[in-house]
């Protein structure tokens, strides 16, 4: 036998050889897509072995990685769900959902501060990512530095204006801060979006009141209610609506004795 006609033996059985690795990769994508069905239907922790077990059999399934990391997010075990997406990033540093699921997870785990510098790079890769940005402005705001989360808000709002996220998160902002006439513009930006939004609706009659322009506050609290008649809020906004006229009634009383 000529040394050519082995060689081509060779690659006839190479060919047909079964490949340990291989199989395995294959495996562990199998087990992955069976995780990610389990996930889908809410069965968060019955898909953690699947994915564990896919990663075991391929160390670079990033999907595998990506879908642990969630099902530990949906559970609230953000200790472990920061640990596997760190673990992801250490296999693709580019990867645009990784970095910005690690930022929200840091978030959710109270650490504001790490979570500004992978959104920041969830940003950096995805530019278009408005939910990132909106999740930087909060993380802004839990390390007390509101006029950055302000900025970040009013770029959305230019960049992206019928976007309801930045407007809501502004405007509850800006009511924490006590700044009640801004507010209220921005509630109004957001009915220019949605007219029938209960919540800016409730939240223009609050700063109303809060600005002691009482008539307004009562037209926009019954317009709440009449929109939303079986609102959680309705007995405490109907008590409200009573002591503003009461008020007002004392008020009219006092001035007619002193006309007197």
């Amino acid at each position: 036998m000529t040394l050519q006609t082995e060689d081509k033996n060779k690659i006839k059985k190479n060919k047909y050889m079964t490949c340990p690795d291989l199989l395995h990769q294959d495996e562990s994508f199998v087990l992955c897509s069976q995780a990610d069905a389990l996930r889908s239907t809410m069965m968060f922790k019955e898909s953690i072995p699947k994915y564990i077990r896919a990663i075991l059999l391929n160390r670079e399934n990033l999907e595998a990685y990506y879908g642990l990391a969630l099902s530990y997010k949906h559970l609230q075990e953000f200790s472990k769900a920061i640990s596997t997406l760190e673990k992801a990033q250490q296999i693709d540093s580019s990867n645009k959902d990784i970095s910005y699921e690690l930022g929200i997870c840091l978030l959710l785990d109270g650490k504001a501060e790490k979570s500004i510098k992978e959104l920041r790079n969830a940003i950096k890769l995805d530019d278009t990512n408005l939910n990132a940005q909106v999740q930087l402005a909060i993380a802004h705001e839990l390390c007390e530095e509101e006029e950055m989360a302000l900025l970040i808000y009013d770029k959305i709002n230019e960049e992206a204006p019928k976007f309801f996220k930045a407007h809501q998160h502004k405007a509850a902002l800006l009511m924490s801060l006590e700044k009640y006439k801004e507010a209220c513009m921005t509630f109004y930006q957001i009915l220019k979006i949605n007219p029938k939004y209960e919540k800016a609706i409730l939240g223009i009659g609050i700063c109303f009141d809060k600005l002691k322009r009482f008539t307004d506050a009562i037209r926009y609290y019954r317009k709440f209610l009449t929109i939303k008649n079986k609102s959680e809020h309705r007995e405490h906004i109907q008590e409200r609506i009573t002591k503003i006229k009461n008020q007002n009634k004392r008020k009219n009383n006092l001035s007619v004795i002193h006309s007197v």
